[in-house]
């Protein structure tokens, strides 16, 4: 088969793939959010029930001033969770993704998935103050990620079925399709091509589909038609827009570093694991029983849907009372992932963009009524702002805003603001949300990602020595004296005809400088065996395999089979790969040499 066909047949396999990932994101949402529903109900109702609606307050709870121990009982369980079966189940998920694609090959531990969906439901369902979009992000990059090493495919199509479970679970969470794409290509895809976005696009429309069937088509938000004010947009209501951009890219700012603050504070505190996530969460016990023995609702607790749907359908317009409950939703959120719970970010975002977009517009409203801002519209606007500032996610944020209120008025103030809010965050540092969690570990990612159109090319065009064949049981003594000052290569046949090993020029020169006897075998010198690839493979191929098995040389073959020695087409190093891709140098083909086994020795 050719080259051609090999690649062709492998982006069929991967789109199949994408499907069953698809369906797997799909029912693990509808089992995380029943799993949530499940615990939600028994620890304020103590009741078994998989009845929640996530966009109605929660009713009060039958323990009374014991709803303040709630999020704290759910703490204990967590942390024995995280701390006995998967660390990497601690947090709001997305972070640990990121570091598995671009550190750790696309490998996630099977495990990781089920101790997830446990933690993080429990995280919400007891109170705490974390969304349900990360951890399903997780489960489903965690599957693509178990199906890829199942069945032993290239590093590629790992990366590939990971974004796709991980774009697909966002799209069956919110019923955003489009914005799970969008979130996968800003986020998780580190290569842009066909080959990678249409399984990405099969694995997103698939979940969508699945989760429809459970929870319907609408919307995430409803925005009754009576709450929209027209017109939406007018120079001076973009004005006003631009303003809240600006308040909000300093609040995603501070919404950003407060989670690491409080990190940084619980890890200093001189107690276990179990304590510090205990006193975080009590602290969240305390403030919504307060809520609720003051104002009738817990407001700020879980995803906090209800708050934002009360926005949005016109019923909560106190400003004061909406920018105290930013301020405690930004404080219970830090305290929750900050001391050690399981769950998102992206629903807290959203949270304390409505409120502060809503109160803006309402202030705004009665002092400069010339503005034309609605709440309303504020508030959708504030929401996509917050995420796109915080997770770097820009063009997700607009998207996927838009896909979970279905507002058209707002779309164009959504692009402007969205920009001038990440343009802010992203002025005050570079790091976002996601990254910084890899940043403080001294993982540094790419910024961008760049077309590299050398990618593309063939293996071939990449090898820069030239190499001799030479039989197995030669010596050191065969060669010439000026052999280890030659750039060229020995590839060894054995008896069979076959290549038995493979010795650099850097290593022929190592043997002269350190004077080896001249008896030495040439095959003492080969080292590790090398891989096989064939020469007309991409680049961008094969340096997934060189990562993935940890050779350093690869015998360039026709089909990529083992052959003859006299068939080897070339042999490729790991510095020929990293020269070749050194940007600031011209990339040059040199072409291949070879003699024959009984051929010169020159």
């Amino acid at each position: 088969m050719t080259a051609i066909g090999r690649r062709m047949r492998a982006e069929v396999v991967t789109a199949v793939l994408a499907l069953a990932v698809g369906v797997v994101a799909g029912l693990g949402a509808v089992a995380f959010r029943a799993l949530i529903s499940l615990v939600h109900n028994l620890f304020f109702g103590g009741r078994l029930s998989l009845t929640y609606d996530a966009l109605v307050h929660t009713d009060p709870s039958r323990w009374g001033v014991g709803v303040i121990l709630v999020p704290v009982v759910g703490a204990l369980a967590v942390v024995v969770l995280v701390k006995r079966f998967a660390p990497e189940a601690k947090g709001h998920g997305v972070p640990e993704v990121i570091d598995a694609i671009h550190f750790k090959g696309g490998r996630i531990r099977p495990r990781v998935a089920g101790v997830k969906a446990l933690a993080s439901s429990i995280s919400i369902g007891s109170g705490g103050s974390v969304g349900r979009e990360g951890p399903i992000i997780q489960i489903g990059a965690t599957f693509g990620s178990i199906l890829a090493q199942w069945l032993k495919l290239p590093e590629w199509q790992r990366l590939t079925l990971i974004a796709a479970g991980g774009g697909g679970g966002i799209a069956a969470t919110f019923n955003t399709p489009i914005g799970g794409v969008i979130f996968a290509a800003e986020i998780l895809i580190v290569e842009i091509s066909a080959r990678t976005l249409i399984p990405v696009l099969i694995a997103t429309g698939t979940a969508s589909v699945i989760a429809g069937l459970f929870f319907g088509d609408q919307p995430s938000f409803v925005i009754p038609a009576l709450t929209i004010d027209p017109p939406a947009v007018s120079p001076m209501s973009l004005v006003g827009y631009s303003l809240l951009a600006i308040l909000l890219g300093l609040v995603g700012w501070l919404y950003t570093r407060s989670i690491y603050w409080a990190e940084d504070l619980f890890d200093r505190l001189p107690v276990n694991d179990y304590l510090r996530h205990v006193i975080g969460m009590l602290v969240v016990g305390v403030t919504i029983y307060l809520l609720m023995a003051r104002t009738g609702h817990y407001w700020i607790e879980g995803v906090g849907y209800a708050t934002i749907q009360e926005i949005l359908q016109g019923t909560l317009t106190a400003a004061g009372f909406m920018v105290l409950l930013a301020g405690l939703k930004l404080l219970s959120t830090s305290l929750t992932l900050g001391s050690g719970a399981s769950g998102g970010v992206f629903s807290p975002a959203l949270f304390i963009g409505a409120t502060l977009g809503a109160a803006f517009a309402t202030v705004v409203d009665a002092v400069a009524p010339g503005m034309h801002l609605n709440p309303v519209n504020a508030a959708v606007v504030g929401m996509a702002c917050m995420v796109g500032a915080s997770t770097g996610a820009a063009v997700t944020a607009v998207v996927m805003t838009f896909e979970m209120t279905r507002d058209f008025q707002v779309l164009i103030p959504l692009i402007v603001a969205v920009s001038l809010a990440y343009l802010v965050r992203r002025s005050l540092m570079s790091d976002t949300i996601y990254t910084l969690k890899l940043s403080r570990r001294g993982q540094q990612l790419p910024a961008a990602l760049q077309s590299s159109l050398y990618l593309t090319r063939r293996a071939v065009d990449f090898v820069h020595a030239p190499f001799v064949v030479k039989p197995a049981d030669a010596t050191l003594s065969d060669l010439p004296l000026t052999w280890g000052r030659r750039n060229s290569h020995i590839v060894l046949a054995g008896p069979d005809g076959g290549v038995a090993g493979v010795v650099t020029a850097h290593r022929i020169g190592e043997a002269r400088r350190s004077q080896r006897s001249p008896a030495t075998p040439l095959l003492d010198l080969a080292g590790t065996k090398p891989t096989f690839a064939p020469a007309d493979a991409q680049i961008v191929d094969l340096i997934g395999v060189l990562r993935g098995s940890g050779v350093h040389l690869t015998v360039l073959t026709e089909d990529g089979a083992r052959a003859p020695a006299r068939a080897v087409k070339g042999v490729l190093t790991h510095e020929d790969v990293v020269e070749a891709t050194n940007m600031a140098q011209t990339l040059r083909r040199t072409p291949v040499a070879r003699t024959d086994i009984a051929g010169p020795d020159d």
